[in-house]
C-alpha cells in the first residue's frame, strides 16, 4: 500500500543522472547508475529501498544519453510492482537543481529524495510513515564514520538539534556525515528558488537544508547499518561485494526471492 501524505500517495524522486566521473573510464559509455553492482545494477537497489519503505510511485530524473537503456531494463516499473516516470535532466546544476525538476510531479505533496549511489541496509519504511503523519519539513539520514571530511557534516547544538551543516569541513564539527536521502515537503522547491547557485555555479542540496535548518525545521534519522557511496571505484568493488553476499535475500525483477 502507498505512503499517503494530505490525500495524495507520498512519492519517491530518485537523482540517477550526473556524469560519474569519480568512475571514469566505466561511466564512458554507460551511466553510473546502470553499472553492475553484484547481481543488479546499481539502480535496482535504489528503486527497491523507496518500495519496501512503501514508496509505489517514483520519478526517475535521468540524463538524455542513457534514457533509453533505462527504459529498456526498467519499464514502466511493473515487474518491480512500482509506477515509474521519467524525466529528462538536460544539464547539470546541482542536486538542488536537479530536485526541482520533480515539482510538477510532486504536486504538493512530501516526497522522499534518494541519489542513485547510496546504496545503505537500513529500512526507511518506520521514518517514512513517522514523516508523513506528522509536520515535519525536512529530514535528513546521517551515518557515522570515521573520516567525515569529505561529506557534508552536521554541527549539532547542545539539544542535539541540527544547527548547519557544513560541506567537507577541513575540522569537521562532529563525527557524522549527511547520506543521499531526505525527505522533504514541497517547500522545498520555494527553498531552492531562493538560493543562489555555489563558487562551482550549482545549486546545492546543503544550502537547502541549512535553510530549513535556521528556521528550526530539519530533523533527522541516524542510519545503524552500513552506508556506501558507490561513486568511486573502490565503494563500487565494496559494494558489489555486500550485494553479492545479500544477493538471496534480494527481490528479483519479478518480486521474488532468489
Amino acid at each position: 500500500m502507498n505512503v499517503k501524505n494530505g490525500g495524495e500517495a507520498l512519492k519517491g524522486v530518485i537523482l540517477a543522472g550526473g556524469t560519474g566521473s569519480r568512475l571514469s573510464p566505466l561511466t564512458k559509455y554507460m551511466n553510473k547508475h546502470l553499472l553492475p553492482v553484484g547481481p543488479y545494477p546499481m539502480i535496482h537497489y535504489a528503486i527497491m529501498k523507496l518500495s519496501e519503505a512503501g514508496i509505489k510511485d517514483i520519478l526517475l530524473i535521468i540524463n538524455a544519453r542513457s534514457a533509453q537503456m533505462y527504459a529498456e531494463y526498467l519499464g514502466s516499473g511493473e515487474k518491480y510492482g512500482v509506477v515509474l516516470t521519467y524525466r529528462i535532466q538536460e544539464e547539470a546544476g546541482g542536486i538542488a537543481h536537479a530536485a526541482a525538476l520533480a515539482e510538477p510531479y510532486v504536486n504538493g505533496s512530501k516526497f522522499a529524495l534518494l541519489l542513485g549511489d547510496n546504496l545503505f541496509e537500513d529500512s526507511i519504511a518506520e521514518d517514512v510513515r513517522r514523516f508523513e503523519a506528522s509536520n515535519e519539513q525536512a529530514r535528513v539520514f546521517l551515518k557515522k564514520v570515521e573520516d567525515p571530511r569529505p561529506f557534508g557534516v552536521p554541527r549539532f547544538d547542545e539539544a542535539g538539534r541540527i544547527l548547519r551543516i557544513e560541506e567537507k569541513p577541513a575540522i569537521p564539527p562532529s563525527s557524522y556525515c549527511v547520506i543521499g536521502l531526505y525527505l522533504y515537503d514541497a517547500g522545498v522547491f520555494d527553498i531552492v528558488r531562493r538560493i543562489a547557485p555555489s563558487r562551482r555555479g550549482e545549486l546545492e542540496i546543503t544550502d537547502v537544508n541549512n535553510e530549513y535548518a535556521r528556521q528550526g525545521n530539519l530533523t533527522y534519522t541516524v542510519l545503524s547499518g552500513w552506508w556506501i557511496d558507490a561513486g568511486t571505484h573502490e565503494s563500487l568493488i565494496e559494494a558489489a561485494l555486500k550485494m553479492t553476499a545479500r544477493a538471496q535475500e534480494l527481490p528479483n525483477a519479478e518480486g521474488d526471492r532468489q
